[in-house]
């Protein structure tokens, strides 16, 4: 093989794809809908804070999309994982599971509510939690106990909940997790923040646990600015979640009245404009992207060192980030470094969140496919765009 033909033949494929000899980014926003027109009108209304009518309109869009009861439109992705995680009862001293390979934020909200995570292996198939690794994590190291909570033998710490992630828009094998969460008493809240029109087994990520976390990132499939979203069926935990990020504010005409500590992550008016906008587009924009996944994994047919990850069984992938394997380390980061150089975003994997110095002492469980995919995966070029 190669190396330098292969990467000489990509990047003029990825030109040809994208139709310019300019920078090409991992992942752009497209604005090509009522977007100008729907912030205007929130310009006009001067409603541009966390009050006006654009918010209500995109939860109930965010709500009826995805199939939930109830959604609560906040500021980040990061907010809403903290609020999710504070208001199903994560304290100063208790435990979450998660994944290594992951965004940062997936386990800053963790510390947020001063609890640690606990890392377990991912799915050499989804990318995601592996629920093999997850239960013969929780059959050596946990039990439940008379209080009804799951304890870690080994910390003589709580065990309150789990946080799979949905890697790069592909469903986690989420029903055989729920499963396992539901036999420990661990509640499931599930990090779809780059899986908005991603389904597994007909049903959109952030449906299966307690609550569901977006994100509407400004490199996200769809997005707001910045901006993401809670997503339950639960009514109770819905008006708390709204309670807790409007700053615990009592309603009353004119007195401010707060009744606990709250936060200030309402999603402002003028972001949920742009959103309603770009909810509009988003079946076209995932027809796009699945489109685009499809080229790629025809294109690499040819160059076999090469394997292009598909989407599980039983799933259908956002495609929010399309991604292929390489031999090694070595050559990984060589591709890297000659694409970028050749002004062709590509990135790894996240760096294992147990390899970074806040988190490296936390609790793991056997992660060699984390660590196997993190040292050979790259991210390629995944904008929407129109293939003829």
């Amino acid at each position: 093989m190669s190396l330098d033909g292969f990467i000489r033949a990509f990047v003029t494929e990825v030109r040809n794809i994208y139709q310019t000899q300019d920078f090409i980014p991992l992942h752009a926003p497209v604005f090509k809908g009522g977007e100008k027109e729907l912030v205007i009108q929130a310009l006009e209304s001067t409603f541009v804070s966390s009050i006006g009518k654009s918010v209500e309109e995109f939860e109930a869009a965010i709500a009826r999309y995805t199939g939930a009861q109830y959604a609560v439109a906040v500021s980040s992705g990061t907010a809403a994982l903290h609020s999710a995680l504070y208001a199903i009862g994560v304290e100063r001293g208790h435990e979450v599971i998660t994944t290594p390979l992951t965004f940062v934020a997936t386990c800053n909200a963790v510390s947020y509510c001063g609890a640690k995570p606990i890392f377990v292996d991912v799915s050499l198939d989804s990318l995601g939690l592996s629920p093999q690794s997850l239960e013969e994590f929780l059959e050596q190291n946990a039990e439940v106990r008379d209080d009804g909570n799951c304890w870690n033998h080994s910390s003589e710490s709580i065990i309150r909940a789990c946080v799979p992630v949905h890697n790069l828009g592909h469903p986690v094998q989420i029903q055989e997790i729920a499963k396992i969460c539901d036999r420990y008493n661990i509640v499931l809240v599930e990090d779809a923040a780059e899986s908005l029109g991603s389904l597994s087994h007909a049903e959109h990520t952030g449906r299966m646990g307690q609550v569901g976390v977006l994100s509407f990132n400004g490199n996200k499939i769809i997005t707001t600015g910045g901006g993401g979203a809670l997503i339950t069926d639960d009514e109770a935990l819905a008006k708390r979640l709204k309670h807790l990020t409007t700053t615990a504010k009592q309603p009353h005409p004119w007195l401010f009245r707060h009744d606990e500590v709250g936060f200030n992550y309402r999603l402002p008016n003028l972001n949920a404009a742009l959103g309603l906008a770009q909810l509009a587009q988003l079946d076209e924009f995932v027809e796009k992207k699945r489109r685009l996944a499809r080229h790629y994994e025809e294109w690499l047919i040819e160059w076999p060192e090469f394997e292009f990850f598909r989407e599980p069984s039983g799933a259908r992938s956002n495609y929010w980030l399309n991604a292929i394997s390489t031999p090694d380390k070595s050559i990984r980061d060589n591709l890297l470094d000659q694409t970028n150089g050749l002004g062709i975003m590509t990135r790894p994997m996240w760096t294992p969140m147990n390899t970074l110095p806040m988190y490296e002492n936390c609790q793991q469980f056997h992660l060699d496919n984390a660590h196997s995919i993190e040292s050979t995966f790259v991210n390629i070029p995944s904008s929407v765009v129109s293939l003829e």
